[in-house]
C-alpha cells in the first residue's frame, strides 16, 4: 500500500469514527415515563397537587420535559370508566404508575401485574386486602402510602363527641367505591363512645342532597364524611349542605375546614403527592416495588373552624384548640 493510499484510508476511518461519535452524542437521553390515575374529576387543587408530585420527582433528579414525561388520566364524569382509563394508561407502557384512592389502585392492578404501582390509598388495608405481603417488603408490583384507618376512624368520632358531648346519633357518609375499611373502623369505635351510626351511601354530588335529607329525617346530630376522592373534590357542596341542615361535620381532608367545614383531621394532600412523587422517583432510580417499604403519611393535621362553630352555637373546647395545627377564626 503506497503512502498516499494509506493516508487516505486512515483519514476515512478517522472521519467515520468521528461521525459515529457525533451521532451518539446527538441521541436524545432516555426519558422515563410516569402514569398518574386519579379517580375524580378535575378540581381547583389539581395543579397544586401535581406540582407537589413533580417536586417529589425532582428530589431524585427527575424533571418533567427533560428526564421524565407524565401522563395524567382521570374520569371527566363517569367513574365507572376507571377500568378503561387504567387499561389505556397501561398501553402507553409507563415505567411506573401512581394511582390514587382504592378505586384507582384496584383499576390499575387489574390492568397490569408487571408495571410498578405506587399507591396513594387512604381507604384500604394493604395487608388484609392481600395487596402487599408485608409492610416492609411488599413482595409484588404494588407499594405506596396507606393510612391506619381503624385508629383514625375512631379519632373522627372522638372529635365530634368532644365538640358535641350530648351527641348520640351520627350519620356516616360513605362512598362504596372506597371499600369497607374506614367504615368498619368507625363501626368498631362507635360503641365505646356511646354512638349510634347511620350509614348513608353516596357515589357523587347528585346523591348529597338525598343523603342529608335522610340524615335529618333520622334525627342525626352530626356528620362524619369518610375518605373519598369524590367527596374531597366536591367538599364545598358538603360544607354548604352541613350548614344548611345545621349539622356539625368532620372530614379527613384539612381543606374541608378551610372551606367552611367544622373540623378536619387527616393528611394534607399536597404533602401526600410530594411523598408519592418521591417514591416514584426511587423506583425510577432502580428501587424495586417488592422491596420498597410501604409508607404512612408524614403527618396528620387537625384543622378547626371556630367561625363555623359559632354559627352552629358550639364552643370549641380547649382540648381541641390546643391540639389544632390550624384554627380558622
Amino acid at each position: 500500500m503506497n503512502p498516499r493510499t494509506g493516508g487516505l484510508l486512515v483519514a476515512l476511518l478517522l472521519g467515520l469514527v468521528a461521525a459515529l461519535g457525533a451521532a451518539d452524542a446527538q441521541q436524545p437521553p432516555t426519558i422515563a415515563r410516569v402514569g398518574i390515575l386519579r379517580p375524580a374529576p378535575p378540581s381547583p387543587e389539581v395543579a397544586i397537587i401535581l406540582e407537589a408530585f413533580k417536586q417529589g420527582l425532582r428530589e431524585h433528579g427527575y424533571i418533567e420535559g427533560q428526564s421524565v414525561a407524565i401522563d395524567f388520566r382521570f374520569p371527566k364524569d363517569n367513574i365507572d370508566r376507571l377500568s378503561d382509563i387504567a387499561l389505556d394508561l397501561v398501553r402507553v407502557k409507563p415505567d411506573v404508575v401512581f394511582a390514587a384512592a382504592s378505586s384507582g389502585v384496584n383499576a390499575v392492578r387489574k390492568a397490569t401485574t408487571t408495571i410498578p404501582i405506587v399507591a396513594l390509598d387512604l381507604e384500604t388495608d394493604p395487608l388484609a386486602s392481600g395487596m402487599v405481603a408485608s409492610l416492609a417488603r411488599p413482595g409484588g408490583n404494588v407499594t405506596g402510602i396507606f393510612l391506619d384507618f381503624p385508629e383514625l376512624s375512631g379519632k373522627w368520632l372522638e372529635l365530634l363527641k368532644l365538640v358535641t358531648p350530648k351527641v348520640s346519633r351520627v350519620a356516616v357518609i360513605w362512598d362504596p367505591a372506597t371499600g369497607h375499611v374506614p367504615l368498619k373502623g368507625a363501626e368498631a369505635a362507635a360503641p365505646s363512645l356511646r354512638l349510634e351510626l347511620q350509614i348513608l351511601k353516596a357515589r357523587g354530588p347528585s346523591d348529597f342532597e338525598d343523603v342529608f335529607r335522610a340524615a335529618t329525617r333520622a334525627r342525626a346530630e352530626a356528620i362524619l364524611v369518610l375518605s373519598s376522592p369524590i367527596f374531597n373534590t366536591y367538599r364545598r357542596v358538603l360544607v354548604q349542605l352541613a350548614a344548611k341542615h345545621r349539622l356539625p361535620a368532620v372530614m379527613p381532608f384539612p381543606l374541608f375546614a378551610d372551606d367552611g367545614g367544622l373540623m378536619a383531621y387527616g393528611p394534607d394532600l399536597i404533602d401526600l403527592y410530594r411523598q408519592g412523587g418521591a417514591m416514584v422517583g426511587k423506583i425510577l432510580k432502580g428501587a424495586r416495588p417488592q422491596n420498597l417499604a410501604v409508607e404512612r403519611p408524614n403527618r396528620l393535621l387537625l384543622v378547626v373552624n371556630t367561625k363555623t362553630a359559632k354559627a352552629l352555637n358550639l364552643t370549641m373546647p380547649p382540648s381541641i384548640l390546643n391540639r389544632a395545627d390550624r384554627v380558622i377564626d
